[in-house]
């Protein structure tokens, strides 16, 4: 990690006001096995979905790597509007949606973990595995969906360029997770589903 990361993830932190205890949220539950290769070549002025979002503003790097997919159920894909549906009422655009679906897909696959007993990280909740003793706010609050995805967005918010960031940076310096790199394979698919549901 160079000293420009660490101000960086210094400085996010102590704005948004929360503490450090060996990382906000935590690492990855478990890995999905199931991926494919995909890397959006075309030039952006093809990028453009027939719902009039612009697709290639939802990943600007387009994506990185190896992509995973998981197929959602009902309260999964009720999870991931209620993210977008968060992210439009802090008058944040598409691009910070894509970077909180792809985060909650890392952390939780967009299920509102409560307390998983032995198999908790630490005390990580919710969507985005926010800690209670880091200060992302009290059990009840953290796996409510808008208040988690907001906390997100506060602390992204104080990431400077975060809108010209790969997705997997963006969301790291948030997060500060023991996998910095796991939240890239998730870009695809959160790209997908804010082009899905952003107008729905």
């Amino acid at each position: 990690m160079n000293t420009n990361t660490t101000i960086l993830r210094k400085s996010v932190l102590g704005i948004a006001g929360l503490t450090f205890a060996g990382g906000l949220a935590a690492g990855p539950l478990h890995h999905d096995t199931t991926s494919t290769d995909t890397v959006d070549t075309r030039p952006a002025a093809a990028q453009t979905d027939k719902t009039g979002v612009d697709t290639a503003a939802l990943t600007p790097h387009g994506v990185q790597g190896t992509q995973s997919h998981i197929d959602l159920d009902t309260e999964q894909t009720t999870n991931a509007k209620a993210i977008i549906t968060a992210t439009k009422k802090t008058g944040l655009d598409e691009r910070a949606a894509v970077i909180s679906i792809g985060t909650a897909l890392q952390e939780s696959k967009l299920q509102n973990l409560g307390h998983l007993g032995d198999h908790n990280d630490h005390d990580s909740l919710g969507l985005f595995q926010q800690r209670p003793s880091s200060g992302w706010g009290s059990p009840e609050q953290i796996t409510d969906p808008e208040y988690a995805t907001t906390a997100f967005l506060t602390g992204l918010k104080q990431v400077d360029g975060w809108q010209n960031m790969p997705l997997t940076d963006a969301a790291q310096t948030v997060q500060v997770s023991a996998y910095p790199d796991a939240y890239a394979q998730w870009e695809q698919q959160a790209a997908d589903l804010v082009t899905q549901h952003w107008n729905s």
